[in-house]
């Protein structure tokens, strides 16, 4: 994995203009701490920092390639899980490769096919190749949109990067946020719109999509979207279908040249990923190690709820003896976790999950030690329906988004003079139709039928979108590469047609994923209920982010208070939030994480100097 930036222009030469770039490329070092490249032309600037996965000497990065009298250069951030395929079938064409690696094999398929390019690859991925005799960029982004792009468009420019922090770098672009802007951080945050960048002027190029930028102006296409088809498999056949999609997508991801691990919680989802490796350990002189995540003292202030009926230790205990692998559980303490926030906002670029990213943040520092690739679990609860809005008829009706209950408290935190400027309720609600219009629909969906897919393509397109931002910008922050084999095409093309009654099998969340893989793993995690990612329960924690927001509060200056209502916050903290019953967004961000969002918006503020329009 790596970071990549560019900059192309029509009216500047930019080799006089390297610093800049150097610049840019420099803020991404984090994703890339193994080495750094850059490649300037007349019109057109890219850098690239790179973490090493697959083939160290023939990998770097950016890379060129001359093909008859064409020049083209590719900087490129991700994974491609069908190299080999991909490789086979272009040397049949008469290609030639110098490398091992993914990059080149991209970039010869990109020669090869153009923009059709794109429909041939399995993977994670986000990049740019520039043409330089055509004078064109093109720019792709992953189906699922695992890995991050954002750029920022005037007349004769074109500025791209895995982050945001790499477009401020350039110095015409102002961290300014408008009405639309303050209306994502206060209605919707932490999740985004798709394709909203926050910052006026930064977008981000959603999932699915491709950009290109020459000399006749900038046209973006989407070139993946799911289809609806009528499920035609049976019972069995659609559990083994399952069961073969996601094994061969596990060891598809399990390719490496540099030691790798799994997340082990003790849930279904990291379970069938660890099971599956292990399976492939087995025989080899390697050793399967296996990581979980827990809070000091957390055993002590557990509450079993609706969202996190029990705690995980047990089952991690279950699985790890289950599959031998060598496991280290990490702990962590509550100061870090609330210094970390920082560390947290200025990985994001913005406001984010509150302790639900610092805690990722400090797992992925220990992690790293020892590891440069994980596999974890995330996506199977978005495709496959083992949320709680999935069950509850009250979300089935409901035309909001299930995720964002809170939003009389949220109208509430803002400042009297924002209340007469955002209409929150109505930016929320023009957001979720928008989605809805996109879904795609079968006519003889019923009227149950269609709002299960409205909703399964919300998660997918929203909720799922914030998990993998959050996994991608604090697991990078520490040059540790995750992969997500949940969020494979196949798997996600062929789960969308499967009919609710076959996922919800038994009656279970994630019935289906449950029958498919019961051989692989034992019973009692089988059985098992859905817990979703631990937090902290330890009440030291909301301690300390009220004595944050005191602080904040004493404060004139402090750029928060010009954005609230300094007296309802004020009352937040005088009363036991961590009663509050109303999540501030999904399952883990209740009273405290609410208090610790505001923090990380003053954090964020001042950080980036936002200039509020």
């Amino acid at each position: 994995m790596c970071g990549i930036a560019g900059w192309i222009d029509w009216k500047i030469d930019l080799t006089s203009y390297t610093k800049v770039i150097e610049k840019m490329g420099r803020t991404l070092s984090h994703r890339g701490p193994d080495a750094n490249g850059f490649w300037f032309s007349p019109n057109s600037g890219l850098a690239h920092t790179r973490l090493v996965v697959i083939d160290p000497v023939g990998g770097a990065q950016p890379m060129i390639r001359d093909y008859g009298n064409r020049k083209y250069v590719i900087t490129y951030n991700g994974e491609l899980y069908n190299t080999a395929e991909l490789k086979r079938e272009l040397e049949e064409l008469g290609h030639v490769f110098q490398s091992n690696s993914d990059t080149e094999v991209l970039l010869i398929s990109y020669i090869e096919w153009g923009e059709r390019s794109v429909n041939k690859l399995n993977g994670i991925y986000a990049f740019g190749v520039w043409d330089e005799a055509k004078q064109k960029l093109f720019l792709a982004r992953d189906r699922l949109g695992v890995k991050p792009l954002f750029y920022h468009h005037s007349e004769d420019r074109l500025l791209f990067g895995s982050e945001i922090k790499a477009i401020l770098a350039h110095p015409d672009v102002d961290a300014v946020v408008d009405e639309d802007g303050l209306s994502e951080i206060f209605g919707l945050g932490p999740s985004r719109t798709p394709g909203n960048g926050v910052f006026k002027g930064v977008k981000e190029l959603r999932p699915g999509h491709f950009l290109v930028f020459d000399r006749k102006g900038l046209k973006i296409n989407r070139y993946w979207q799911v289809e609806s088809a009528p499920h035609l498999d049976d019972e069995n056949t659609t559990i083994e279908k399952i069961r073969e999609l996601l094994v061969d997508s596990i060891q598809r991801q399990l390719v490496s040249d540099v030691p790798i691990c799994t997340f082990l919680s003790g849930g279904l989802d990291s379970s069938i990923i660890s099971a599956v490796a292990g399976a492939q350990y087995q025989g080899s002189k390697r050793e399967l190690n296996t990581y979980s995540i827990d809070y000091v003292d957390n055993y002590l202030h557990f509450n079993a709820s609706e969202f996190q009926p029990n705690s995980d230790q047990k089952w991690i205990n279950i699985m790890s003896e289950y599959i031998d692998s060598y496991h280290q559980n990490i702990t962590l303490d509550i100061p870090p976790l609330v210094k970390t926030l920082k560390d947290a906002v200025l990985l994001r670029d913005l406001p984010g999950m509150a302790d639900v990213d610092s805690s990722l943040l400090l797992f992925s520092r220990e992690v790293k030690k020892n590891a440069t690739v994980a596999l974890s679990g995330e996506c199977a609860d978005e495709i496959f329906g083992g949320y709680p809005w999935f069950y509850r008829k009250e979300d089935l009706n409901s035309t909001a988004f299930p995720w964002v209950r809170s939003l009389n408290i949220r109208k509430n935190i803002i400042s009297s003079e924002l209340k007469t400027k955002l209409n929150l309720e109505g930016y929320i609600q023009d957001k979720y139709q928008q989605t809805i219009a996109e879904v795609p629909k079968l006519a003889s969906d019923t009227n149950e039928q269609a709002k299960m897919r409205e909703l399964f393509y919300i998660n997918m397109t929203w909720f799922m979108s914030t998990l993998l931002e959050r996994k991608d910008r604090m697991t990078m922050g520490t040059g540790l590469e995750v992969r997500v084999p949940f969020a494979d095409h196949r798997i996600v093309e062929y789960a969308w047609n499967i009919p609710w009654e076959m996922k919800n099998m038994d009656g279970r969340e994630k019935g289906l994923i449950r029958r498919a893989m019961k051989e692989l793993l034992p019973i009692e995690i089988i059985e098992r209920k859905k817990s979703p990612y631990p937090k902290t329960h330890h009440p030291k924690y909301t301690e300390l982010v009220k004595e944050e927001i005191n602080e904040i509060l004493a404060d004139g200056n402090e750029p928060l208070n010009q954005l609230i209502d300094r007296k309802y916050v004020t009352q937040l903290v005088e009363s036991d939030v961590k009663d509050v019953n109303v999540p501030w967004f999904g399952q883990l961000m209740t009273g405290p994480q609410l208090l610790a969002y505001l923090l990380q918006i003053n954090i964020w503020l001042k950080e980036y100097k936002v200039r509020i329009q």
